[in-house]
Order: structure tokens, then C-alpha cells, then sequence
């Protein structure tokens, strides 16, 4: 018998994280199709209550008498799980298969970025950390729950694994370098996995929405910017300038200005140890001494059924599909910015290819007069023998 579920057929989803605005809106259309939800909600997200509200509200819609609520309750379970503790996400895909009995889809979705140039992140101890922080967030996470879930996939001899990135997996950003190596590191071990299970009929799907929806919905953390990098001096495009302008807009998001130390006058008794270096350069203001910042952006709920929509009806078209697509770029603004990337690459291999060419074509021309030197003196060698003899 077949256990397959078709794409009209009511399907089990498995969200990773599920406290996004993006998220919670899916949780909504899921319901109303008629799905089952099992929501993954990290511990030290739950807390926080400009995090958790939205989701709390949901749950207590789900409980409601209204008529077009009915049955909400019964088809969403919340489960408290760290992704970053791989036992944790064994034990919620356990209870995810106990409750409801199967998982046709497990949508990675977990986000934060960490914005900081490299220099930025390598200036402090507390601002490497956020290196290794954003690693086990969007890659080791998300890693921890497909691994637990492949061997009910297998089992099941179905499934299917959405991860949801961005097009920062086809674009760098300047400011976002660790946040574009972590969704790059997962795409990429995506693209082997898939391969690897395709036989077991579970297939892979990666939903890249532009940078600024996951950006906005998520948890924005922003290291101390060092002065070098400041917009007004520096002419590379700033990610830092576009999000603090939306935070500031709301004064309980703000951040704090940055304070770029300034040295101290030089006296005249220190004169000379204010004097430039041998190759006529000052050593460089210290880092900034404020701290890291944290952010949930606040957007009205208009602007954020706005910035998310497309990308919600995106999945719910994917996820459990028959023949689902590897990779899908949500929006026209996404799509064109990824094929000019993929333009300048190929004229970029256009070139190398060229090049190699003419190196090649040098090589063969060296191999050919090597041959004919060595053909010339095995002929001389040969003759003289033979005159010999």
C-alpha cells in the first residue's frame, strides 16, 4: 500500500523555528488547508516577548470557539527544542511522529544575521564568538534536524526537506560575510544530500527569498562598527545603513549610535610619541568599546503580510509536491539580481576559458617542438649507431 500523501492531501509539516512573522503566517494558511503543524520553539527565543507574542496569539486563535478555527488546536503541536543539541531534535521529531505519525515536511527555517565586516568580527573576543555563533545557528542547527529526520524518511520511503535561505546563498553582501559562508556551507550540504537520498524518494528543495525578509523577521545582531567602515568614508554599499534606518524608525528598536574613540591631544612632553611611524601612517584608533547589539525588528503587521506573503504561498505550493523544484528564487527582484550574478560569472569563466586556451594552445606548441627534438635525436642517435656497425 501506498502511504504516500498526494499534494491535496493533508500533510504533516515540521517547522524548525516557528516564531517568525514569516513563520506564524504559514501556520495560519497551513491550518486553514486543513495540515498538521509540528512547531519547533527555541528556548531562548519562547522568553522573549517581542519574539513569542505573535505565536502566543496564534495559539490562543487555534483555542477559540470561532467557527473557521475549528480543529486548529488539534492539528499544531508546539515543541520546545535547542536545534543546536542534537538530542533535542531526535526527541522532537519522535514526539512529531508519535502525535501525528508521520512528517512529510521538514522546513528549515531557523534565522539570524550577524552583521559586522571582518575586520569587525575579528576585533574582539566577544565579536568572534559571533562567527562560531552564526555557524550553529543556520548551518550545525538545521544540519541536527535533517540528520534526526532522514531515518523516518527512509522509513516512510517519502519526505521532503525544504530549506529555507535566501539569495544571499548566490550573493555575497558587504557586512553579512559570515551570514552569506554559514547559508552557503548549508546550500552546499544540501546540494550533496540530495543526491544521496533521492533513491529513498525524499527530495530536496531550497527557497531563497531576498535578504531583506529574512532579515527583517529575524533577529539582527550587529557588531560594534570600527570607523574605518563608516558609510560616510567608506563607499561600499552598507547593509548596516539599511536595517538600522528601519530599526530607528521605531524608537523601542533603535540602536545606539556608534562611539568611535577619539586619541587624546598630544601634550608637549608626549610630543614624540605622537609622531607618525617610519612609513609616515598613525597605528589605528582601537576598536569601538560599545557592545554588541541585539534587535527584533518591529514592523506594522501590514508591512510584514506585505514582505512575506509571496514567500509564504511559495512553500505551501512546494512543500509535498510530487515533482518539486531543487532550487526556487521567490520574486521577480531576486531572480533578476541572481542572473546578473550568474551573468558576470560566465562572462568571468568566458574570459578564463580564453585564457586557458591560449595556455593550452602554448603547452601543445612546447609538447609538439619537445617531441620533434627528441624525435631528431633519437634519429641522430640511431643513424650513428647504424654507421657503426
Amino acid at each position: 500500500m501506498d502511504h504516500t500523501a498526494t499534494h491535496n492531501s493533508p500533510r504533516t509539516w515540521f517547522l524548525t523555528s516557528s516564531l517568525s512573522p514569516l513563520c506564524i503566517r504559514l501556520i495560519r494558511l497551513l491550518l486553514a488547508h486543513g495540515d498538521y503543524v509540528v512547531a519547533c520553539l527555541p528556548p531562548q527565543e519562547i522568553e522573549h516577548d517581542d519574539r513569542s507574542a505573535e505565536f502566543r496569539e496564534l495559539i490562543n486563535e487555534c483555542k477559540s470557539s470561532r467557527k473557521d478555527r475549528e480543529g486548529w488546536k488539534d492539528r499544531i503541536r508546539g515543541i520546545r527544542c535547542d536545534g543546536r543539541v542534537m538530542g533535542q531534535c531526535g526527541a522532537a521529531v519522535a514526539e512529531a511522529v508519535q502525535v501525528f505519525g508521520r512528517i512529510d515536511i521538514l522546513l528549515c527555517c531557523k534565522f539570524e544575521a550577524v552583521v559586522g565586516t571582518v575586520e569587525e568580527l575579528s576585533a574582539t573576543p566577544a565579536t568572534r564568538n559571533l562567527v562560531r555563533d552564526q555557524f550553529e545557528t543556520l548551518f550545525f542547527s538545521q544540519v541536527n534536524f535533517i540528520k534526526a529526520a532522514l531515518p523516518q524518511f527512509r522509513a516512510q520511503h517519502t519526505g521532503h526537506i525544504i530549506i529555507l535561505t535566501s539569495i544571499g546563498g548566490h550573493i555575497g553582501t558587504p557586512g553579512m560575510s559570515i551570514y552569506t559562508a554559514a547559508t552557503w556551507a548549508l546550500e552546499g550540504f544540501c546540494d550533496s544530500l540530495a543526491y544521496e537520498i533521492a533513491p529513498f524518494n525524499i527530495k530536496v528543495t531550497i527557497v531563497q527569498p531576498n535578504k531583506e525578509i529574512q532579515s527583517l523577521t529575524n533577529k539582527i545582531i550587529f557588531a560594534p562598527q570600527l570607523p574605518f567602515y563608516d558609510s560616510e568614508i567608506n563607499p561600499a554599499p552598507s547593509i548596516r545603513d539599511m536595517l538600522t534606518n528601519v530599526l530607528n524608525a521605531n524608537p523601542d528598536t533603535a540602536l545606539d549610535p556608534p562611539r568611535f574613540p577619539h586619541p587624546p591631544a598630544p601634550s608637549s612632553s608626549s610630543a614624540s610619541a605622537s609622531v607618525a611611524s617610519d612609513d609616515g601612517h598613525h597605528p589605528p584608533p582601537a576598536p569601538s568599546p560599545e557592545e554588541i547589539q541585539y534587535r527584533y525588528p518591529r514592523l506594522p503587521a501590514a508591512s510584514l503580510d506585505r514582505l512575506v506573503t509571496e514567500t509564504v504561498h511559495a512553500l505551501t505550493a512546494i512543500g509535498g509536491h510530487e515533482n518539486p523544484p531543487a532550487r526556487h528564487i521567490v520574486g521577480f527582484e531576486g531572480s533578476i539580481a541572481v542572473k546578473e550574478k550568474l551573468r558576470t560569472v560566465t562572462e568571468e569563466l568566458e574570459d578564463f576559458v580564453e585564457a586557458s586556451l591560449a595556455v593550452d594552445i602554448f603547452e601543445s606548441e612546447l609538447k609538439a617542438e619537445a617531441r620533434e627534438g627528441r624525435a631528431a635525436m633519437e634519429a641522430a642517435l640511431g643513424g650513428g649507431s647504424g654507421s657503426g656497425m
